[in-house]
């Protein structure tokens, strides 16, 4: 997915995949996110003004949601908004919105110098979900849960849970398969 919106971007074909896409207000569909402490920490003072800038495009492309890497609003796949779970709905906003404020600061988005797992931007947006899902009580079974996507192998999401603080069983499934050998 992440390399086909570089060349996307490239060959600035966009407006391609904006079948239907026109953009709306981020507010609009989204409502209360400006109240919510986790994103005041993200954009500080500019809060209310990024989230009342901020644009989103609902589209049939298949996926969950991502930031246009070539002016920064947020693009949603319908099909996810309308059936994936509420909570990983929820908290991939928490995580997109960070990465709304990463393209903002100029930071690249779709690094390809690493792995999903230990690219800088996403151990920093995984970072600040993690935290709002354990501020809603979430276990660290379901956080991983959140965390496990179809694209990351698991030698990925190793990496991204020590990252970020969250135990998913790897380092103590090493120790026993260390255990079993010796």
């Amino acid at each position: 997915m992440f390399n086909v919106l570089r060349r996307v971007r490239r060959l600035h074909l966009d407006r391609l995949l904006r079948v239907g896409g026109s953009l709306y207000s981020f507010n609009e569909y989204f409502k209360g996110f400006e109240k919510i402490e986790t994103v005041r920490k993200v954009f500080g003072s500019e809060t209310d003004e990024v989230l009342r800038n901020l644009k989103v495009e609902f589209t049939w492309v298949g996926g969950y949601m991502w930031v246009n890497p070539l002016d920064g609003h947020l693009t949603v796949s319908s099909h996810y908004l309308n059936s994936g779970d509420r909570v990983d709905i929820y908290l991939d906003i928490i995580h997109e919105l960070v990465h709304v404020k990463q393209f903002m600061e100029g930071k690249e988005l779709f690094d390809s110098e690493y792995s999903y797992g230990e690219r800088p931007t996403e151990i920093e947006a995984y970072r600040v979900a993690v935290e709002e899902a354990r501020s809603l009580g979430l276990s660290e079974e379901r956080i991983c849960q959140y965390l496990k996507t179809e694209w990351m192998s698991n030698e990925d999401l190793s990496k991204l849970c020590a990252a970020v603080g969250v135990d998913c069983g790897f380092q103590s499934s090493a120790k026993e398969m260390l255990r079993e050998k010796t």
